[in-house]
């Protein structure tokens, strides 16, 4: 019995050691604003708030690009994500909707905090169900569970695919997920660029 303990009290300080998904998101600052300037794999960025940060972008960061969607684009089967506020019955309400390519698939799945005001959350995954036509209801489906999601008409919509380093130019709207070393140095994970005028609204 003893040593089962041990061996009990061992596996749980190699888990609480190893860096969960919680954790990481922790070390991690997202980053909206717009593009003043990129210079080699470096881009200066003017945050919604005024602040000027420059962030590097290495070539395995996940880049994604947003243009313009619509309600049409979610249908049964689609893959989206969508940033959202809880409403007093628990249901959600979103804030904003991309609907994921084919290719992004499986991207982010499942539901967690999100930065957009109190209690957000965002909600990546397989859409279920679509009632209605203003607003929409929409059941999302991800492992492990399942969210009800109301989408007023007024909520933005947009459609998300793989990026490149070559969208990433002066002008366009970013929100980036970054990393800072303990000198300050901002490293970017993963971006999403808005494309003719398109800007990110998660």
């Amino acid at each position: 019995m003893m040593a089962t303990r041990r061996l009990t009290l061992a596996a749980l300080l190699a888990l609480a050691a190893t860096p969960g998904l919680a954790q990481q998101t922790g070390t991690m600052t997202r980053f909206r604003g717009t593009i003043d300037a990129v210079s080699g794999r470096d881009l200066r960025l003017t945050t919604l708030s005024g602040a000027k940060v420059t962030i590097t972008v290495p070539q395995d960061a996940r880049i994604s690009v947003l243009t313009a969607g619509s309600m049409a684009d979610i249908t049964l089967g689609s893959f989206i994500g969508t940033a959202a506020r809880t409403l007093p019955d628990g249901t959600l309400q979103a804030l904003e909707v991309h609907v994921f390519a084919e290719q992004l698939r499986g991207k982010g799945a499942g539901h967690r905090p999100w930065d957009l005001g109190p209690d957000s959350t965002m909600t990546n995954g397989t859409v279920g169900s679509v009632v209605g036509t203003s607003p929409h209801t929409l059941t999302v489906d991800y492992p492990g569970g399942q969210k009800t999601i109301v989408v007023p008409a007024s909520v933005p919509i947009v459609l998300t695919s793989r990026g490149a380093w070559s969208d990433v130019t002066p002008g366009a709207a970013a929100v980036v997920t970054a990393t800072q070393a303990p000198d300050g140095a901002l490293t970017a994970v993963f971006m999403n660029v808005g494309r003719n005028g398109v800007r990110p609204p998660m």
